[in-house]
């Protein structure tokens, strides 16, 4: 464990978080208000989390919440840091090990995301069933020891994905799976790159996710994540993205992911 995570494992067990977590939750554009759900909640600046980063992105708070949610320990992170800000893809590294260490039975990553599918239009949800990393960049670069050869079949793990569709189901929620495609940012891709995308495969594009799934993989952890679509790709449809209209739409969809969120930590205890 590097100091920074066991910095940050004291300051956690100084305010009373020493259970370990049933699920760790990070929030994308504009879903930080999704952590009002929890109750005996304990929230905590990244500021005072030594290796949490420092987000600097209009719609993310950069605050840990800690609480309970249908009687599970839940950890919610209110905002993440991406490439783009510092040009690291282990931004989210020393936040991530934290949680590793405190014991996390699942991480499930939220993002907004741009769609290249007709069937997902704005204010639809995705589960990403797998990632193409199209940045070229990996958060294990310069990681000297053998387990940065991380084997990313099933990264997105079977098992929580098919909580989730049964999470779905219970709320009466739309989930249809999809690939993620990974673009550095922070401009939006271009109509030419969106093609590009969907010829490749691609469902959805964004600037977050794979790298947080690569490190979380690396440390054990299971996960999956839910992409809240906020816009059409660049030209398709029609689709002209812009970050007030990621904030705003993602605050409208928001609803239907606290849905689906609710039910799937609810089933957490089901076989």
């Amino acid at each position: 464990m590097t100091s920074a995570a066991k910095a940050s494992l004291d300051v956690l067990k100084a305010h009373g978080i020493v259970e370990p977590l049933d699920a760790a939750i990070v929030l994308g554009t504009g879903l930080s208000d999704l952590a009002g759900s929890l109750s005996e909640a304990v929230s905590l600046s990244y500021a005072d989390l030594p290796g949490f980063p420092q987000p600097g992105v209009s719609g993310h708070a950069g605050r840990l919440v800690v609480g309970r949610s249908h009687g599970r320990r839940i950890a919610f992170l209110q905002g993440r840091a991406h490439y783009y800000e510092s040009g690291d893809p282990r931004a989210m590294a020393g936040a991530l090990e934290c949680l590793s260490a405190l014991g996390c039975g699942a991480l499930v990553l939220t993002a907004a995301c741009g769609s290249l599918r007709a069937d997902l239009p704005p204010g639809s949800l995705m589960l990403v069933a797998d990632h193409i990393n199209w940045s070229g960049l990996n958060p294990l670069i310069g990681v000297a020891s053998d387990d940065r050869f991380v084997s990313l079949i099933d990264a997105y793990d079977p098992a929580l994905r098919a909580r989730f569709r049964a999470a779905a189901r219970r709320a009466d929620l739309l989930l249809p799976e999809g690939v993620y495609m990974w673009f550095s940012g922070p401009s939006f891709e271009t109509p030419a790159e969106i093609r590009m995308a969907g010829l490749m495969g691609a469902d959805a594009v964004g600037m977050s996710v794979a790298p947080e799934a690569i490190l979380a993989r690396r440390l054990g952890l299971k996960v999956s994540a839910v992409s809240l679509i906020t816009n059409y790709g660049a030209g398709y449809q029609g689709g002209a993205p812009t970050h007030d209209q990621t904030k705003l739409i993602a605050a409208t969809g928001a609803q239907k992911l606290a849905m689906l969120l609710g039910s799937f930590i609810e089933g957490l205890d089901t076989p």
